[in-house]
């Protein structure tokens, strides 16, 4: 559990015994812990060995090149869940771009980059419809640039009154450089998530990638009712 100290503690993430501390739009709260099922799926398995053969090629670096990594770190600050700067130490720093990169399917990197920008969409549109079926992603901002892939991260049908999801995206689809709107996703996702239902949601979102850096944008999402 992570806490933060003042006259009293003053905020609260993680775990403790059987409770998680967190915190919303209402402010702190406790819950009781729930241990999820976990299905051990295939792509449950390919994320795993992603990031664990990128941790085993950190092994495999040269001490120079670990040394820069660790000198590299303090370019790459992220701010923690309580709004604090914190550096990565090397070894995540590379782990974490490392599987940004091959998740979008670029090559490793063995030297660390300078922090840069990445160029996703500016907006999405999702269309889809269960009688003859067909679901496309659009987006406006022109086609995919170069050194870029952008991730598409899709849901399950859902209930049309629900909106909190962010637990249900799944990757579905890699769009390359070039790549230009709009495209269709239906054999993605009808192998994934099975046949559309006219009348369900779905939502999806768009994460950009650099693939020379591991950079990675803020999602964009958006969600769509099945047509009939």
């Amino acid at each position: 559990m992570k806490v933060k100290f003042g006259a009293l503690v003053v905020d609260g993430r993680g775990k403790i015994g059987g409770h998680v501390a967190s915190k919303n739009r209402g402010g702190a709260y406790l819950r009781t812990k729930v241990t999820p099922v976990n299905p051990q799926t295939s792509f449950q398995a390919i994320a795993r060995a992603r990031i664990t053969n990128n941790s085993q090629n950190w092994r495999g670096l040269t001490q120079t090149q670990r040394n820069a990594w660790n000198s590299a770190v303090s370019n790459w600050q992220k701010t923690d869940i309580f709004g604090d700067l914190k550096n990565p130490s090397g070894i995540n720093l590379f782990v974490r771009l490392n599987s940004n990169i091959t998740e979008a399917g670029g090559s490793a990197i063995t030297i660390p980059p300078l922090p840069g920008t990445v160029v996703g969409p500016l907006t999405i549109t999702l269309t889809a419809a269960a009688g003859t079926p067909a679901i496309s992603l659009a987006w406006t901002g022109g086609a995919i640039p170069a050194d870029t892939a952008w991730v598409v991260r899709m849901t399950p049908q859902v209930s049309p009154g629900k909106n909190f999801v962010k637990s249900l995206y799944r990757n579905l689809v890699v769009l390359p450089a070039a790549d230009a709107t709009p495209t269709s996703v239906l054999t993605e996702y009808n192998a994934r998530f099975g046949t559309l239902v006219a009348g369900q949601k779905i939502f999806v979102e768009v994460i950009a990638i650099a693939l020379l850096t591991g950079v990675k944008s803020t999602p964009i999402s958006t969600s769509v009712i099945v047509a009939a």
